[in-house]
């Protein structure tokens, strides 16, 4: 019988919300899932129409094209809400935007009605923005601030969205105990709510993989006295990239550095995940002026790079941000490192060669040279080596 991967524990809504510890029982370990992994679906593409439009800059540009070819590729483009005084108030985003038709505004002829398609940022506060009373409007902006022109409204076509049905998740092989063997021996409908964690070989837990409710088991064929229980997931599901990510880390936390390596660009970014799920603050900052080194031999994207920081600041499995919002609030203190320090890259020239330089419709990742902009700007030195 293989060492179980998953520990069942009991589920409490009101505790989990409030931040309550201590509260979980161990209701079974499972020695493996089905079903568990799945990558979400790719975000849905909307048409929006831009009413009563003055575009300018690459709008006004992008207009021009789609009108001589059909449609024209605009990028990721910015809604700033306006209130009354035409002051901004809030943003909304669309990514890898394309405009697609235009026509004369029947309110006003001096202006445009724009339809384009494009993909919601997944940082939007609502579905569609709703200007205040009396706004003017919205100011349309481009990916670096730039001004597009500006809006009166904006109006979304609904497509149609098929409900995306997704089988139970099975947890093989558990050993129930606690208050699920007895719902289990007195057959109760009801098994309850429960979360389910990877844990290691030692049974320590590595990370969340999903929450919901037990609504059946079977007896095993993994072994007497084991049963197969259905879930029906509340969360999402843990992406493809945690199976490969989990296993590295299946007998506890890596102790070599680079295991992240061979990684794709999704199991890179997972990896991240896991590390900030498994990193402690017990541990004060060092000390400043401290000499890091930054091993630059896998830091082909911008996922590698945060890999490799967090390994360089905290040892192998190390997290130090994984985006720049994030670092920026590691360097501020109390995640193992505080400036100012020295950060040795070795082996730059593979990461000058490769960030930000692969083709993207969305929002770029950074390049080599604004990482080091960035962290100059935090009072860390980098020397190149």
């Amino acid at each position: 019988m293989g060492a179980p991967k998953y520990v069942l524990l009991s589920y409490d809504e009101g505790a989990e919300s409030t931040g309550e510890h201590g509260y979980e029982e161990t209701w079974a370990l499972c020695q493996d899932a089905a079903d568990l992994f799945a990558d979400p679906p790719p975000p849905t593409r909307g048409t929006y129409e831009l009413l009563g439009c003055a575009p300018e800059g690459n709008l006004r540009t992008a207009l021009a094209c789609a009108r001589a070819d059909g449609s024209a590729l605009l990028g990721p483009l910015t809604l700033e809400t306006l209130d009354k005084t035409g002051g901004g108030e809030g943003e909304w985003r669309l990514e890898d935007v394309r405009v697609v038709a235009d026509r004369p505004c029947a309110r006003d002829l001096s202006l445009r009605d724009v339809t384009v398609e494009g993909t919601q940022s997944d940082d939007n506060p609502d579905d569609c923005p709703q200007c205040p009373p009396l706004s003017p409007g919205y100011r349309i902006l481009g990916a670096d601030g730039e001004p597009w022109g500006g809006c009166r409204d904006l109006a979304h076509v609904q497509e149609d969205r098929p409900e995306q049905l997704e089988p139970s998740l099975r947890l093989l092989g558990c050993s129930p105990r606690g208050a699920l063997r007895a719902a289990l021996d007195g057959g109760e409908e009801d098994l309850g709510h429960v979360k389910v964690v990877r844990i290691d070989t030692s049974g320590r837990p590595v990370q969340p993989a999903a929450e919901g409710e037990l609504r059946a088991w079977i007896p095993s064929a993994r072994g007497p006295g084991l049963v197969d229980l259905t879930l029906d997931p509340w969360t999402e599901r843990p992406p493809l990239a945690a199976r490969e990510v989990w296993e590295l880390w299946g007998e506890g936390r890596p102790s070599v550095p680079n295991r992240w390596a061979d990684c794709d660009a999704e199991g890179r970014r997972f990896w991240l995940d896991t590390a900030l799920a498994n990193h402690t603050h017990t541990a004060p900052d060092r000390p400043p002026a401290t000499v890091y080194h930054l091993d630059g031999s896998h830091i082909t994207d911008a996922s590698g790079f945060f890999c490799a920081l967090g390994e360089a600041v905290n040892g192998p499995a190390g997290y130090f941000g994984w985006g720049l919002d994030a670092l920026n609030d590691c360097l501020r203190g109390s995640w193992g490192a505080t400036p100012p320090f020295t950060l040795v890259w070795h082996d730059a020239a593979i990461a000058r060669a490769c960030l930000g330089v692969t083709p993207h419709t969305g929002r770029r990742p950074p390049t080599f040279e604004k990482l080091l902009a960035f962290l100059a700007e935090r009072r860390v030195e980098v020397r190149l080596a």
